[in-house]
């Protein structure tokens, strides 16, 4: 098949609402296999890249309103055809956030970055991802929680940085049985208590297989949005998402057959 029979079958799955019942389907086939979700559950995000969008100030103003692109440029369809009116500017902040000895925080590096995210939920005893949503790269981490956790988990605990951390989480975790194991964040002002900086050293070797998902998708797939819209950037990430956890089946299943 050429390259405008996979773009047509994708958005065939896209308008069916295909994927996500496959993305159930397939993890339907793991709890046969044996392969049910336990040990807790990690949940994190990462920004997805796509390509720059050059509008002007009016236009940019049109989009962060909520305009579509056939309002924005009803005189010009095909324009309106390439613009991405979903995706969204955020900042990356690079490095680890290191302290003066005031308690202050050191300045870090922020890269503007144009594009989505994906947030994903992977159980921690076989790595493979049972829930994800996608939204704009603008999206706060912490609103998707309750969307990502898996209620179906054998264990209550769940893992996640410290954007994660809000009352509402909390209140909405505890609520649901839900054990916390949420990075707490740095009073302002003040260094941290070493009893809490040891705690969410132990959380974050815990929680950094969840990255190397995100790596694996971004260094072996070349994860990148060049379609338009949240609709399509779904769908590609969803594909990646099914993508590897097929890769993480064959592992599992090859390492059970070398014994």
């Amino acid at each position: 098949p050429d390259e405008n029979t996979i773009r047509h079958f994708r958005n065939r799955m896209i308008e069916t609402g295909t994927l996500k019942r496959v993305m159930k389907a397939f993890d339907w086939q793991l709890h046969k296999k044996g392969y049910i979700p336990m040990s807790g559950q990690l949940i994190d995000a990462t920004l997805v890249p796509a390509p720059k969008q050059r509008n002007n100030d009016g236009e940019k103003e049109a989009i962060k309103a909520g305009k579509s692109a056939r309002e924005i440029w009803p005189d010009a369809p095909n324009k309106a055809a390439q613009k991405d009116v979903d995706a969204r500017w955020t900042l990356k902040i690079g490095g680890k956030l290191r302290y003066r000895p005031d308690g202050t925080p050191l300045p870090q590096i922020a890269t503007p970055v144009f594009g989505y995210k994906s947030h994903i939920s992977i159980d921690r005893r076989y790595g493979f991802i049972r829930s994800a949503t996608v939204t704009s790269a603008a999206a706060p981490d912490g609103r998707q929680l309750s969307r990502l956790v898996d209620k179906g988990n054998m264990s209550a605990k769940v893992w996640a940085d410290s954007a994660y951390r809000s009352q509402r989480n909390e209140k909405w975790l505890a609520r649901n049985m839900m054990n916390s194991q949420i990075h707490r964040r740095k009073p302002r002002g003040k260094p941290m208590a070493e009893h809490t900086a040891r705690a969410n050293a132990k959380k974050s070797s815990i929680r950094a297989a969840v990255e190397h998902v995100f790596a694996h998708q971004k260094n072996r797939f070349g994860l990148f949005i060049r379609t338009i819209g949240l609709a399509r950037a779904e769908a590609k990430i969803t594909l990646a998402n099914l993508a590897y956890n097929f890769n993480r089946l064959i592992f599992h299943e090859t390492r059970a057959a070398m014994g």
